[in-house]
């Protein structure tokens, strides 16, 4: 069975793939639909956007499509940058860029007072009809600097002191585990089991 991830976020794809690998899925992305363009994220929330997108997917495509909206909530800065963590910094902002806006934005606050959350929502949409919402979170501190090479987005400055790790620092299992991802994807697999293997 072919399902289509609606990203070109090599990332994003890559952690999505890892969580869904023994599913005997073939997930392809967008890079492999380069005449495919993605719907403008206008909707108000990270439910809408992820519906949308896997909507539009698979009606281009006439497959089953799987869309990922997720991002950041600050506490402190009134749950922003909220639905436009990706473009936090401008348009087509850097995942660095989208970092130092941040960190300016926090500029003088004590660690104590920089709780955050990542919130993920991914929808699966199938040209029959079907659709299903998962939602995943996972809360921590946005550190004062960052660290770590891995993961993207605002992985180097998310904090998990139970770990006293970043998440670009933490080991694939174990993001894949604790993450906000990782958890929607979890609770994604029992869908796609039920879709695919009724």
């Amino acid at each position: 069975m072919k399902i289509v991830l609606a990203t070109r976020n090599k990332g994003k794809a890559r952690e999505i793939k890892e969580i869904l690998k023994d599913l005997k899925l073939e997930i392809l992305t967008l890079d492999d639909f380069p005449e495919i363009s993605t719907p403008t994220e206008d909707g108000k929330s990270f439910h809408e956007n992820s519906l949308k997108k896997a909507r539009f997917i698979a009606g281009q495509l006439n497959m089953p499509a799987l869309a990922d909206d997720s991002g950041l909530e600050v506490e402190i800065l009134n749950r922003q940058p909220g639905i436009y963590s990706a473009r936090y910094a401008g348009e087509n902002a850097t995942d660095e860029e989208n970092n130092r806006k941040l960190l300016a934005e926090l500029k003088g606050i004590p660690l104590e007072k920089r709780k955050a959350c990542y919130r993920c929502v991914i929808a699966i949409v199938l040209p029959s009809g079907i659709e299903e919402t998962v939602e995943g979170g996972c809360c921590g501190i946005i550190a004062l600097e960052t660290k770590g090479a891995g993961g993207f987005g605002y992985d180097p400055l998310f904090y998990f002191p139970q770990y006293k790790k970043t998440m670009a620092e933490l080991s694939p299992d174990i993001k894949n585990r604790i993450s906000h991802r990782g958890k929607a994807l979890a609770k994604l697999k029992k869908k796609l089991i039920a879709i695919f293997n009724p």
